[in-house]
């Protein structure tokens, strides 16, 4: 070994890797017992030996640049090494610890996840999840997340995906609400029903109208992307509201429309994470138990 081309100091890489993990200069330096002051003196220093820039500040909070992405993996294994070797030392088993960040939807975040983080926290009590509740798509790549549940299969290459299931997507409303349009015996009748939308685009629309129904913009008068808000308005008699089957069943207050008549659409649901994350052990004991727990979570009616 060339130990001259070695030119930086492990407890810098140290101080990086956890920085990364904790997501923050103060939980890092807890974690490591440091002042803040001193954890920055020594992201500074790597940063100085390195000649590149590791993080940049975003608001309140600490991104990793390309380059400082780029070396994580590698502060990761080191520091998976030096695990490795002070339990050989003292003889302990292997742990699992440390965070890992899920990305969900508002539904899932709901109806599905409370009862895999109760297992996880049984079963891993030492791995501390965050999660992050968000209808839009969280960046893997980015770091925004290390897991996802998504409704569609990623497209970039570096990321892997195992998949859930489906979903059977139904319109839901109130029964009162519903009565209103009992005599209707076709799709194409149902021309003054509201439906409580996303947003002002006509892909909904689109997707409806293929199926038989005859809509417009004038059928979707009340818009939220937030859906809580969306169920109550719901509830309220205000307009029907897309929902997954198993999530619109567990709502004793609302019934699902048009029965007879078909399901509305049908969405496959993917586990998905960088393929550089499953090589955490924490990452992907969490992702296995994702999978393992998902179907039993969605059909938990408690």
């Amino acid at each position: 070994m060339n130990w001259n081309s070695i030119k930086f100091d492990w407890n810098h890489i140290r101080s990086f890797l956890a920085t990364a993990e904790e997501g923050s200069l103060s939980a890092a330096a807890k974690a490591l017992g440091l002042t803040q002051p001193t954890l920055s003196r020594q992201i500074y220093a790597l940063e100085a030996e390195l000649k590149l820039m590791l993080f940049e500040r975003v608001g309140q909070r600490l991104v990793l640049t390309e380059s400082g992405v780029e070396l994580l993996q590698h502060a990761r294994s080191m520091g998976d090494e030096a695990l490795k070797f002070s339990l050989a030392v003292t003889g302990q088993s292997q742990q699992l610890e440390g965070r890992v960040t899920l990305s969900v939807s508002e539904l899932t975040a709901t109806y599905v996840l409370p009862k895999i983080l109760r297992t996880i926290r049984q079963l891993e009590p030492g791995i501390r999840i965050e999660v992050v509740v968000t209808n839009n798509t969280s960046d893997l790549k980015k770091r925004e997340a290390d897991i996802a549940i998504r409704s569609y299969y990623p497209k970039q290459n570096d990321l892997i995906a195992k998949k859930l299931g489906q979903e059977v997507i139904w319109l839901y409303g109130t029964a009162e609400y519903l009565q209103g349009f009992s005599a209707a015996s076709k799709l194409s009748e149902l021309t003054d029903i509201q439906i409580i939308g996303f947003d002002d685009s006509n892909t909904v629309i689109d997707i409806l109208n293929q199926q038989g129904w005859a809509l417009s913009q004038k059928n979707f008068s009340l818009l939220t992307s937030f859906q809580p808000l969306q169920i109550e308005l719901c509830k309220q008699g205000q307009g029907l509201v897309f929902m997954p089957e198993d999530m619109g069943n567990r709502e004793p207050n609302l019934v699902k429309a048009f029965a007879d008549m078909g399901a509305t659409m049908t969405l496959d649901v993917w586990l998905v994470s960088h393929q550089e994350l499953r090589t955490s052990l924490r990452v992907r004991r969490v992702f296995d138990l994702i999978a393992q727990q998902y179907s039993s979570a969605v059909m938990d009616k408690s």
